[in-house]
């Protein structure tokens, strides 16, 4: 199953379960009904921003084997070993 197809079974489940659980109101119905239609491609959104920024880095192929990665600056940490008594620097 691709990932439009999981995004939109979930969407329709949440709408299943806002049926179930707030059956016999239709205030609570309606009230649910809009939250999770403005909310939920919004959280995908933010999710998928998050993913994209703290988690990729650019790939170009620059010849047959070779692959130049393009890390962008805020991704780059320095890399100190750890140490369990650190060395004070002077």
């Amino acid at each position: 199953m691709g990932q439009a197809a999981k995004v939109l079974q979930l969407f329709r489940t949440l709408h299943r379960t806002r049926k179930q659980v707030f059956k016999n109101d239709t205030r609570a119905l309606e009230a649910a009904r809009i939250k999770i239609n403005e909310e939920f491609l919004i959280k995908i959104g933010s999710d998928v921003e998050l993913l994209l920024r703290t988690s990729v880095i650019q790939g170009i192929h620059t010849d047959h084997n070779t692959l130049k990665l393009i890390p962008r600056k805020d991704l780059l940490i320095e890399n100190v070993p750890y140490c369990d008594s650190p060395i004070q620097k002077q």
